[in-house]
């Protein structure tokens, strides 16, 4: 076994640093490896084979360089990918690891939120086509009413850095927003489930009435594993606790940290790797 055992992060891009960040604030003294495959970002328009292809090499990847535990920090990808890999590849690959994503700890908890039993929900194409919040937050609050939007335009709004810009955002923003309660009036809870999105948290909570409930997934990802390894005491004996955090890209690595300043809060250092 490999002296160095972290836990690894993996995202399309980068928009996973606003979950590993939550991480990082939760559980700093272990240690980390963040991989965002921004080569072949973006995730969310891809179909469901090439998301689970690509997904699953980035988590071989990750357990190579000795990650026991694995978070998809990428909705598309825990959407697409998660449930074959866990189930269909995991055991024959090592099944003492183990891979997680940020839907099941988000459906876990999102009903607990509102009161009027209606979610609404806003992520990529392909986090919306494939069903999965609605099926997943139908097994722990069968009550609760899923209103699904895809909002193709966020991410490159935000991964341009025109997010800062109001005159750019604030049409696109409200936009989805409108389509959004155009499904129903009664929606009091709104999942911000990509995680590029939470950039955009500002402009959109100025938006929305005071009763509407803005939720990210950072937090509950974090406090979720926090509970997952209180739960699996053999897998938190396994990772190893230096506070280390090593950033990796398949894209350009000067490019990769640049912009990953605007998730991270301030400028990184990342190296290129290959899949």
């Amino acid at each position: 076994m490999p002296h160095r055992q972290p836990i690894g992060v993996f995202d399309s891009g980068l928009g996973g640093l606003t979950v590993l960040k939550e991480l990082v604030h939760v559980l700093p003294e272990y240690d980390y490896v963040y991989l965002g495959d921004s080569a072949r970002a973006p995730y969310g328009t891809k179909d469901f084979e090439t998301v689970y292809q690509y997904t699953l090499q980035a988590v071989n990847w990750l357990f190579q360089q000795g990650c026991p535990l694995v978070i998809v920090a990428c909705n598309t990808a825990s959407a697409k990918a998660l449930r074959t890999i866990q189930q269909r590849d995991l055991p024959g690959i090592d099944p003492t690891r183990r891979v997680l994503g940020v839907i099941r700890p988000t459906t876990e908890v999102i009903g607990d939120h509102t009161d009027s039993g209606h979610v609404g929900i806003l992520g990529t194409q392909g986090t919306v086509d494939s069903g999965s919040y609605a099926i997943e937050i139908a097994k722990f609050f069968p009550e609760v009413q899923v209103h699904q939007l895809a909002c193709p335009a966020w991410v490159p709004l935000v991964e341009s850095g025109d997010y800062l810009d109001p005159a750019k955002a604030d049409p696109l923003i409200e936009d989805c927003l409108r389509q959004l309660a155009e499904q129903s009036p009664l929606i009091d809870t709104i999942l911000l489930a990509c995680t590029h999105y939470p950039l955009l948290y500002p402009r959109i909570l100025s938006k929305l009435p005071a009763h509407i409930d803005l939720v990210t997934q950072g937090e509950i990802v974090a406090d979720s594993l926090s509970s997952y390894l209180q739960r699996h005491p053999q897998m938190e004996e396994r990772l190893s606790r230096g506070g280390e955090i090593d950033f990796t890209t398949t894209g350009d690595p000067t490019v990769f940290g640049g912009a990953a300043s605007q998730f991270w809060g301030s400028p990184l250092k990342a190296r290129q790797v290959h899949l």
